[in-house]
């Protein structure tokens, strides 16, 4: 679509445990006020952003799964999730903004923007909805591995999280490409 500018943000890079989630936005007409990085806003107002932009906005979700981030990994399989994102939309975008400082290799004209989650509404939008669901995943995931702590670090190298995971050993949402999953695995 001719002028049509997505924003691109990722939420799950650097836990131990879970999928990579990716959205990608495209503003509705007017915008939605109050939207910036989603690590600045509360919890609270993280979900009511999410609603709005699900309501008015197009948007898509990409994720890359476990055993993708331990076969290709979590650079590569962010930008495997980033482009499913972005073919989620089921539009051609005429330049996509990604939050960062790296592109995926892609059809799409894209820039690369560091702190864009902060700086460009499309990108915020972007950056709620891919946190708000891969969280939930995780607290779901909390539910069928009690005792990580999921339902609060995502997944996330906290010293509940890490001391579970020398009692318990790695689940199967673990990262066994992680260093820490990985050391474990050694033992």
């Amino acid at each position: 679509m001719a002028g049509v500018i997505v924003g691109v943000d990722e939420a799950g890079r650097g836990p131990l445990a879970g999928p990579v989630v990716a959205a990608a936005v495209l503003l509705c007409d007017g915008g939605i006020a109050g939207l910036d990085d989603s690590k600045k806003l509360s919890a609270k107002r993280r979900a009511e952003l999410e609603i709005e932009i699900k309501a008015r906005c197009r948007w898509g979700i990409g994720e890359a799964s476990v055993a993708e981030i331990d076969a290709i990994n979590i650079l590569q399989a962010t930008f495997l999730a980033m482009t499913r994102a972005v073919e989620a939309l089921g539009i051609e975008p005429a330049e996509v903004l990604v939050d960062g400082n790296r592109l995926p290799r892609w059809r799409y004209t894209a820039r690369a923007i560091i702190g864009g989650d902060a700086t460009h509404p499309c990108i915020s939008a972007a950056s709620i909805i891919a946190k708000e669901h891969r969280d939930r995943f995780m607290i779901a995931a909390a539910r069928d591995f009690p005792g990580f702590g999921w339902e609060t670090n995502m997944g996330y190298g906290t010293a509940r999280h890490l001391a579970a995971l020398r009692q318990h050993g790695p689940t199967p949402l673990h990262r066994t490409s992680f260093a820490p999953v990985a050391q474990l695995q050694l033992v």
